[in-house]
């Protein structure tokens, strides 16, 4: 019978188990590099998300946000029901480009139509979508009823 004196030496470091805390020191390393980099991964992504769609509000809060910070504001009258409305999301909004300018430059302020009928009748809004433009001290700049493709939008976001 072999004793851990007389055994080779592989067989004496596993059965002393040598071995055994330093494989527990590296598991753990890894698991807690793996923990970090998945919560990276979670908060730039979060992060990375809102930066990827228009920052909206509402008429009231958006309003107080525009005099607050002395940002131009951005007035969109949309419906659910509205085929252009769903155009401008799908392919205005989405853009990169426009999103970065308008949360950059602007408070942007989403209005519902049928939802919000006081603001639709303050602003005479007769067709959708309808967009309003509106100076750090809430004069009006510009409004352009329908649809507004992402290269005519970036135009006029320029100009204001």
């Amino acid at each position: 019978m072999r004793t851990p004196f007389t055994c080779s030496y592989s067989q004496t470091i596993i059965k002393t188990n040598y071995f055994r805390p330093v494989l527990k020191m590296i598991l753990k390393t890894f698991g807690l590099v793996c923990l970090l980099v998945i919560g990276f991964m979670i908060t730039t992504t979060a992060g990375h998300t809102a930066s990827n769609s228009v920052k909206w509000y509402s008429f009231d809060e958006g309003m107080a946000l525009g005099q607050s910070q002395e940002k131009r504001i951005f007035m969109h009258f949309w419906a659910e029901w509205c085929g252009y409305c769903r155009k401008m999301e799908k392919k205005t909004f989405s853009n990169p480009t426009v999103i970065a300018k308008l949360n950059e430059n602007f408070i942007s302020i989403k209005v519902n139509f049928d939802r919000e009928k006081r603001l639709v009748s303050t602003f005479k809004v007769a067709g959708l979508p309808d967009n309003w433009f509106f100076s750090k001290d809430r004069k009006d700049i510009k409004h352009q009823p329908g649809y507004i493709p992402p290269e005519k939008f970036l135009v006029m976001l320029k100009k204001l």
